[in-house]
């Protein structure tokens, strides 16, 4: 006699079999990744628990399961990840918007000047400048990236959320060198090269080196950012880093070499983590 599988098997297999392999949150997971398999949401997830999968539904689930096995991120499988209460779409080779980073929005919101020049530095996935459009509407927005496929996905992203961003591809401020801001934002990369290899498969294996590896002590690209920002900044004008856990003091001390910046200060995430950094310009 053929086995029946219902939506409320499927869940309960797949939650021990995620589990088995190291994912965290498995049962969780496995409600998303059926919602994406089945077209349903968690709540039509939950009215259909005694509902018989097609073995075309059983199919796409197998394959979706088997991704995420394989440590695959799930916003990656998903295609979308929440940031600063939007919905951003994802690609793999481009990196995945962190709430950590939300921290860095709230700090360039509070300080953005109407109508003011706004420059993100490492664009990615669109998230920071898209979210800065949405709360400050009458920012003039400019991204840079040195990845053709994240402006790609950033020009998707903003045209979803009906934001204008004037995109580049270069490094850093070189593309805009011409212009002054009123605000500099960026999450450079900061993990050191050393600690890359100890991360979690899903960021090791999958996500895209080149915007997590920050040199031997992760600061690399601070050292070239901040003493080059003041030739960038209008007078006042604000610099805001993300940046990783324990590198606070080093980060504000490469900001006081300068001697171009006053008011310098650090804010901490939810998790109580000094995450970003600033000052503005003298």
């Amino acid at each position: 006699m053929k086995e029946t599988w219902t939506i409320l098997k499927v869940l309960n297999w797949t939650k021990g079999y995620l589990a088995e392999k190291g994912v965290e949150n498995a049962r969780l997971e496995s409600e998303w990744l059926l919602c994406a398999a089945l077209g349903l949401d968690r709540v039509g997830l939950y009215v259909n628990f005694d509902r018989p999968l097609t073995a075309d539904e059983l199919a796409v689930c197998r394959a979706l399961v088997g991704r995420r096995a394989r440590r695959e991120p799930l916003q990656y499988i998903l295609g979308s990840q929440d940031f600063y209460g939007l919905d951003f779409e994802v690609v793999p080779g481009v990196l995945i918007p962190r709430h950590d980073t939300e921290t860095l929005v709230q700090e360039a919101v509070a300080r953005a000047p109407r109508g003011g020049r706004i420059l993100d530095m490492g664009v990615g996935s669109g998230c920071i400048a898209v979210a800065l459009g949405k709360a400050v509407p009458d920012a003039v927005l400019y991204g840079v990236d040195s990845s053709a496929e994240a402006l790609e996905l950033t020009e998707r992203n903003a045209k979803r959320h009906g934001v204008t961003v004037t995109l580049a591809r270069g490094s850093l401020f070189e593309p805009f060198k011409d212009l002054e801001f009123d605000l500099i934002v960026s999450n450079p990369p900061y993990i050191r090269t050393s600690d890359l290899d100890s991360l979690q498969p899903e960021v090791r294996d999958y996500e895209p080196r080149g915007a997590l590896d920050g040199g031997p002590d992760g600061l690399d690209y601070y050292r070239r950012i901040i003493p080059e920002a003041p030739r960038h900044l209008k007078c006042g004008g604000w610099l805001l880093l993300e940046m990783g856990i324990g590198q606070a003091a080093d980060v504000l001390a490469l900001f006081e070499k300068t001697g171009r910046f006053k008011e310098l200060f650090t804010a901490r995430d939810p998790g109580g983590i000094e995450r970003v950094a600033g000052g503005r310009r003298i």
